[in-house]
């Protein structure tokens, strides 16, 4: 688990957190609860009560506060603790960590590193479950394997061809036409034509499929997709088609994997297709089939981290198709080398701060 901490973390779907009922989740190691008070507002803390280390997510929502169920501290959504039963002197020391949050995109996510790098406009555009263009499903799944194993499977879509063939079964277009990749400051964006495709499993009327994935730090993706008339592709010079340009099938996916320990990963996805081009219904199938091959992928990630363990310096080999992995984890690292060289920069200009005249008056 190589990730770095200041990034925003999906750690639950906005619905799956109920008012007055704490929350429990992993993110990087930490365990964390999360609760919301009686206005809606969400707070995360250490899931750790400070007197005796246990876990502040059995305990019990008083008000915006939260009851550790054990020895019934009570601790306030920053952090400090408000009442200690039986003791009046509440030691400045009493005070779990609190981590930033906020709710967008109906998703609640945490920021895991320094509170004050937690920048709101990191987050990027996405499609909540309320958009009211769209009928989306939400669904989770939790892999037992490393998170950029989970990222590495999502940045080479060659493996479509032959783990889906029996769920998307979109045959061997994915494995035989690379992506036009573009950089982004955060990360990767894939854009693809493939030409002369059936509209749909068991549709064989034949269109240009568009798709367009943003895969972003530190596993934040967004795929918009669309089939066009046969031609569309090539009358763009495979470029991308306008939003008004009518299309057939466009649907949109939010995607966030987050790492919650070194071998177990949540990955949080919804899917649905845009209003004019589809039913409540249809986005519970799409849905359906999303969990079905989004559980192959687990199946084949979950094999591979055992066999990885098994030996973990046997070497792999890189083939065209893992172009995308190697230029995201790369990105990834260029991200957190200049972090920390900031972090770095930061600390000896802190060192080095100017003592003047009278500052000791």
């Amino acid at each position: 688990m190589n990730t770095s901490p200041n990034n925003w973390y999906v750690a639950s779907w906005s619905k799956d957190l109920a008012v007055g009922e704490p929350l429990a989740m992993q993110v990087l190691g930490r365990p964390l609860v999360l609760w919301r008070g009686p206005k809606g507002e969400v707070s995360a803390l250490d899931d750790r009560c400070v007197h005796r280390l246990a876990p502040l997510s059995r305990g019990r929502c008083e008000g915006a506060n939260l009851r550790c169920r054990y020895h019934g501290m009570v601790f306030a959504p920053g952090g400090e603790v408000v009442e200690i039963p039986g003791q009046d002197e509440i030691p400045a020391r009493a005070r779990a960590r609190a981590y930033p949050v906020l709710e967008r995109h109906s998703w609640i996510w945490i920021w895991m590193g320094d509170p004050a790098r937690a920048d709101p406009d990191r987050i990027p555009a996405m499609v909540g479950l309320d958009d009211e263009n769209y009928y989306l499903g939400a669904g989770t799944l939790d892999f037992a394997a490393d998170a950029q194993l989970v990222r590495d499977n999502l940045l080479d879509f060659s493996h479509i061809s032959y783990l889906h063939a029996d769920s998307f079964a979109l045959g061997d277009a994915y494995a035989k036409v690379p992506p036009r990749i573009v950089e982004l400051p955060d990360g990767l964006q894939y854009q693809r034509w493939l030409e002369n495709q059936e509209l749909m499993p068991g549709n064989s009327m034949l269109v240009d499929q568009w798709s367009n994935y943003s895969f972003r730090a530190p596993g934040i993706i967004t795929m918009a997709t669309g089939a066009y008339p046969l031609g569309t592709a090539r009358a763009l010079d495979l470029g991308a088609p306008d939003p008004s340009l009518p299309g057939m099938n466009i649907t949109f996916t939010n995607q966030a994997i987050t790492p919650m320990s070194d071998r177990s990963t949540r990955y949080f996805f919804s899917w649905g297709p845009r209003r004019d081009c589809g039913t409540p219904e249809l986005a519970e199938q799409m849905m359906a089939l999303a969990y079905r091959a989004f559980t192959e992928d687990k199946e084949m990630v979950e094999a591979q981290q055992r066999m990885i363990d098994l030996d973990p310096s046997f070497p792999m080999l890189g083939t065209h198709s893992d172009v995308g992995v190697f230029r995201f984890n790369a990105r990834l690292r260029e991200i957190e080398a200049a972090e920390a060289a900031r972090e770095a920069a930061e600390g000896c200009a802190r060192v080095h701060l100017p003592v003047h005249a009278g500052a000791a008056e």
